[in-house]
């Protein structure tokens, strides 16, 4: 018998995501309208699904279970099933990998396909046909994360509004090629915490570093497919994992000593987050995460056409 599926607990319904606890890991996630959901265990390299695991335990609209033999570093992924139903808001397909919305770290990157959508290309905008591919070979894969950091003394500076002075700034462009920055340091969490990095900001008076999004966020199909990349990083998919490309170390962890360093030479740090699009787009967009999970739960549907979404920003 696989080596997890042999001993799954309850669980608890909260925190949501995943929970490394010392001794095993707790698995949460929230659908209010999902009539199934499995947990998906990867290898290390994130190339083969090694085990399936159902959540058989729900606590309101939450599944969980307990796996007391999961350790950090532990790659996984949801399917989720439910009725194929986009006229009524349901577009549940449990043929594609699903990302975990509070998943602590994201690895890996999409690989566009037909696969990562849960309609069949080409099917017809009014009568889309659900898309029996397995998406999983294309998706990034969450990763268990020891959440352990010493913090000592950090504790939010609260600097009042009238001394407040807030540098707007992305984390790669602004020491990307700073020539007082180490090489292997420009563009990265570390080098914005490097002290040539904040002697700037400090001559500058800055108190605060708003940072524009920092959260996982995809490379969209149309800009791949010109050559592009997505250099602003609006387009979130995991808005509680920090993006690993902008790591020197390519841990997540590399962070929260950014936010402590830079606590502790007075500047506070404020996330840019934009909720109001995320990376799957408009109703022909993927399902990588929030679709796939309980669109009806997570996006604001027309009502009277839930197939489609509510767009107050002309984003998507």
């Amino acid at each position: 018998m696989p080596k997890h599926a042999a001993t799954v607990w309850p669980g608890q319904p909260y925190p949501l995501g995943a929970t490394w606890d010392g001794e095993g890991v707790n698995f949460a996630l929230f659908s209010e309208h999902a009539e199934g959901v499995e947990l998906c265990l990867f290898d290390r390299r994130g190339r083969r699904e090694i085990e399936r695991i159902p959540l058989r335990r729900r606590t309101n609209q939450v599944w969980h279970c307990y796996l007391p033999e999961a350790r950090p570093g532990l790659l996984y992924g949801y399917r989720v099933h439910g009725p194929y139903a986009p006229d009524d808001g349901h577009p549940f397909n449990p043929n594609k990998l699903l990302l975990d919305p509070y998943a602590k770290d994201i690895v890996g990157s999409v690989l566009w396909s037909d696969a990562l959508f849960g309609y069949r290309i080409g099917s017809g905008a009014q009568d889309p046909v659900m898309d029996r591919r397995n998406s999983a070979r294309g998706m990034p894969k969450c990763r268990v994360i020891d959440p352990a950091f010493t913090w000592g003394e950090d504790r939010p500076l609260r600097t009042p509004w009238h001394d407040t002075i807030i540098y707007e700034l992305h984390v790669k462009g602004f020491t990307a090629r700073h020539p007082e920055i180490a090489p292997w340091l420009r563009g990265t969490y570390a080098g914005l915490a490097t002290a040539p990095a904040i002697d700037h900001l400090r001559y500058l008076g800055v108190t605060a570093v708003e940072l524009m999004p920092v959260h996982a966020f995809i490379d969209d199909r149309r800009l791949v497919g010109k050559g592009l990349r997505n250099y602003w990083g609006y387009n979130s998919i995991g808005f509680f994992a920090p993006d690993a490309r902008y790591a020197a170390t390519g841990y997540v962890g590399e962070f929260k000593t950014m936010v402590k360093t830079l606590h502790s030479a007075g500047i506070e740090v404020i996330l840019d987050v934009v909720y109001n699009h995320t990376a799957e787009g408009n109703h022909l967009g993927p399902t990588l995460s929030f679709r796939g999970i309980d669109n009806a739960s997570y996006y604001r549907l027309v009502a009277g056409n839930r197939r489609h979404y509510m767009d107050y920003t002309g984003c998507g």
